[in-house]
């Protein structure tokens, strides 16, 4: 990949001049030889700035690259070829050593994205546009942009749902954590409103489309994030809104260093060695390359850690968050449910999971996943047991929108929502209480029959990230604040999982622009604001916010929209994120006041005294190199991320 990027084609071009030229011309070689050598560096090292500086020049704009040109070859028009070829070695491999970084960052999320155009199948008749022309009804395949108004689309298992719109036939589950949050998936059927984007479970779905492809929801929240991240398009390094001045102000200075005593009767060389040597030495390249590598370096070792993030802005503005909001579904928690709670009714507890396990043998559903989890042994929130023994199902069928249900030793097992409740004879009160209270305490219950009969309720809960209560805290010592838990996701259930990891500030139930509103406001009144989140809900908070970080397994907009991806650890990473950023802005600040003290030490010389010309440029070039070498000491700053496990108490299976 290296090879691939110009900048470090050009540059490393740049560096073989450099080093042929100057044992040549220390040898004394053929003036020729040395020459062309010394041309070969500074071309290939200064073309590119020199043309980018052209290009700010006709906007009126006066910028660090233009100025390091001019500084180079005035410094070979007076003779000091080896001085400004270094000045140009040394800029040119600071240019490529940044496209290096940044060209890996977005390969990585590049990389994530999954960029295949969606497709819907369209029920097509004799009368339908684009019909097969048989008078009968059939299927045609279509890109989802070319949906219209009033067209009937087939959604097959596992498929996702191409367009807003109603369900004109089937029922199923459908998987909506990308688009509102809610972990679990909602059963639908016929009337019920369905939306683009998300992931239809084991029914086959008739779907009247009833929005244009441009106005549904995931439309409108790919508008937002269009319009969030031209905010921030124009952001720039701290250094980067400095330049233009600085840059003006040298040329200003040497100008004016060989114009007024030329007119007060100076003798021109030495005035020209004079002018010459301040825009050498006030050059800022020092400074400019006093914030770059840190930040480079803050990359690289996040990108150790699993933090992929797009470029040095990004550091910048991390270093300076003093609020953190975080997204529940797929963030806070792991967005897969496991199972809380198992509350018998006249079953031994193993014998209940054994049976329910079995009839979801067959089952790809998230909460079938779970429970065959919970009777393998899998460690279960709350309930403490070894596996059970799971006895062979048959018949195994899927109720599309209820459950599933299938032969186990004989008996039929039917698992599946509370509304199976009202298919059984039994007393069924008990029952009801069971599901009232799980359901009050933001957990979905699963009701278990076996020939009609209520044996069991199970309750599972979207599961916390084992590290996030310490991250939480973390966070806090570090912003001074809080974190504040946005999420599309009910009261209730986001309410418990604020108050297991120690967040007071919980705002549910919120929409795409509610999340971007409450983002806003905390920016109007001062605050740099870090957002996390991983679905397309998400995607608008985290381009309005500060900085953005997608958790990997998330979306493709929301990875768009972000500045940067969690890849693992997404909690725990936080925190060593954040201290990463600071002390690289430490560093940065250092570096810049060392450069800034050699800088005003050289020109102070040159004004008031005699400075060699070879001694400013080797202090310009030494300053240079110091900085560039303080900064890269991050690289080493990549130690393993550290993950805490919660150590909550473990409760005895309801019903005991």
């Amino acid at each position: 990949m290296l090879w691939s990027l110009p900048e470090v084609r050009w540059a490393s071009l740049s560096l073989a001049g450099f080093v042929l030229a100057v044992p040549a011309d220390l040898l004394g070689a053929p003036a020729v030889l040395v020459g062309t050598l010394y041309a070969v560096c500074y071309l290939a090292g200064g073309w590119e700035p020199a043309v980018e500086g052209l290009r700010a020049l006709t906007q009126r704009r006066l910028d660090v690259d233009l100025l390091m040109v001019v500084a180079a070859v005035a410094a070979a028009a007076i003779g000091q070829h080896l001085d400004g070829a270094l000045l140009v070695v040394i800029f040119a491999s600071s240019g490529a050593l940044e496209a290096v970084m940044t060209a890996r960052t977005r390969a990585s999320i590049d990389a994530l994205l999954d960029l295949a155009p969606e497709t819907a199948t369209v029920v097509t008749n004799g009368a339908a546009r684009g019909g097969t022309g048989r008078g009968g009804t059939g299927e045609r395949v279509v890109a989802a942009s070319e949906l219209a108004v009033g067209d009937q689309v087939l959604v097959r298992p596992g498929e996702r749902i191409p367009a807003d719109g109603a369900v004109l036939a089937g029922a199923s589950d459908v998987d909506t954590s990308g688009l509102t949050g809610e972990p679990l998936p909602v059963g639908v059927g016929i009337g019920d409103a369905v939306h683009a984007g998300t992931l239809n479970g084991t029914g086959t779905l008739t779907v009247l489309v009833q929005r244009d492809p441009s106005e549904t929801v995931v439309a409108g929240i790919a508008a937002q994030v269009r319009q969030a991240s031209e905010t921030k398009a124009g952001r720039q390094l701290a250094v980067e809104r400095i330049e233009q001045r600085y840059s003006s102000a040298v040329v200003v200075g040497a100008l004016a260093l060989l114009v007024v005593p030329l007119v007060l009767g100076a003798d021109f060389q030495p005035t020209l060695l004079r002018a010459m040597t301040f825009m050498i030495v006030a050059s800022p390249c020092a400074v400019v390359l006093a914030t770059m590598p840190p930040l480079l370096a803050a990359i690289a070792a996040a990108g150790r850690r699993g933090v992929l993030l797009k470029d040095a802005t990004v550091v910048e503005a991390l270093a300076a968050v003093d609020s953190v909001a975080l997204d529940k579904t797929g963030t806070v928690t792991l967005g897969r449910p496991r199972v809380v709670a198992v509350d018998p009714f006249g079953v031994p507890v193993d014998r209940l999971l054994a049976l329910a396990a079995a009839a979801e043998a067959g089952s790809e559903h998230a909460l079938g996943r779970a429970v065959r989890e919970a009777a393998a042994g899998v460690d279960m929130a709350g309930v403490d047991m070894a596996a059970v023994d799971v006895p062979v199902a048959e018949d195994f069928a899927a109720l599309p929108g209820v459950g599933v249900c299938a032969k186990v030793d004989g008996a039929e097992i039917v698992v599946g929502r509370p509304a199976l409740l009202g298919r059984t004879a039994q007393d069924i009160g008990p029952a009801l209480d069971v599901v009232a209270r799980h359901e009050g305490a933001g957990h979905t219950a699963v009701v278990v029959l076996r020939d009609g009969d209520v044996i069991g309720i199970l309750a599972l809960a979207d599961e916390v990230r084992p590290e996030a209560a310490a991250a939480v805290a973390e966070l806090e010592r570090l912003t001074g604040r809080a974190p504040v838990l946005l999420t599309g996701d009910a009261t209730t259930p986001a309410a418990a999982v604020a108050a297991s990891i120690g967040i007071t500030d919980v705002r549910a139930g919120l929409l795409p622009a509610d999340k971007t509103a409450a983002v806003t406001g905390w920016q109007e009144r001062g605050r740099t604001v870090l957002a996390v989140g991983d679905g397309i809900n998400d995607a608008p908070l985290l381009a309005t916010a500060d900085v953005g970080l997608a958790v990997g397994g998330g979306s493709a907009l929301s990875i768009q929209a972000a500045d940067g991806v969690l890849l693992r650890h997404p909690m725990a990473g936080l925190g060593p994120l954040l201290e990463l950023a600071r002390r690289a802005r430490r560093v940065s600040r250092a570096n810049l006041a060392f450069a800034c003290a050699v800088i005003v030490g050289l020109v102070g010389w040159d004004l008031v005294g005699t400075l060699p010309l070879a001694l400013g440029v080797a202090g310009h070039e030494l300053s240079t190199v110091i900085v560039c070498l303080n900064g890269l000491r991050l690289l080493r700053a990549a130690p393993p991320v550290r993950t805490v496990g919660l150590s909550g108490k473990r409760l005895s299976p309801a019903g005991r």
